[in-house]
């Protein structure tokens, strides 16, 4: 599986509006050390924080993974075409515990961006984060614990849950296997 190159579209998108690092970081609370990382595709961001990135340029979160120019009215993702985004690294350098894949790159213009993720790793972080928009996450696979504001919710095999994605929240692995999960993030 080919890696999508987020951190030379976040590069382009930010000396297209001639921003620094620094400009950068200061406009989405995030260090320019870690701005810097994710440029140099050295990290992969957690799908919270390419949110506040793409609200910050104003693109929707698919510009990251998109290839192709065209218009297209729908869109197949073959198991064997999906590329997975590993490295999701918290802001403070520790492993997010999972790593993601987007179930569409081509369709312009979505509503709704929508990810396969496998949590494979306690996370040691469990920090929270909270964008813009609503999120629907199933998990189709193990059991998960999502910390929603001051809850922690357990989700085991077939539970889902929606929810505004302002409350502060984290999706964890709460067992010892591997959890697979679909989430949905809508702007």
């Amino acid at each position: 599986m080919s890696e999508y190159n987020i951190g030379s579209k976040l590069k382009e998108l930010r000396k297209a509006k001639k921003l620094t690092l620094q400009d950068v970081a200061s406009e989405t609370g995030f260090s320019a050390a870690l701005i810097s990382q994710i440029e140099n595709n050295n990290i992969s961001p957690p799908i919270a924080t390419l949110s506040r990135i793409a609200k910050f340029y104003d693109v929707k979160m698919g510009h990251f993974f998109s290839e192709g120019e065209e218009e297209c009215r729908f869109e197949v993702i073959r198991a064997s075409e999906r590329t997975m985004i590993p490295r999701v690294i918290s802001q403070d350098g520790t492993s997010h515990g999972y790593f993601y894949e987007s179930l569409s790159r081509n369709k312009k213009n979505k509503k709704m961006d929508p990810f396969f993720l496998t949590l494979n790793d306690i996370a040691a972080n469990t920090g929270t984060y909270s964008h813009e928009g609503e999120e629907f996450i199933f998990v189709m696979k193990g059991t998960a614990e999502l910390l929603l504001d001051d809850q922690r919710l357990i989700l085991n095999e077939g539970d889902a849950v929606y929810f505004d994605s302002t409350l502060k929240h984290r999706l964890l692995s709460a067992g010892s296997g591997e959890v697979k999960v679909m989430a949905v993030v809508m702007r």
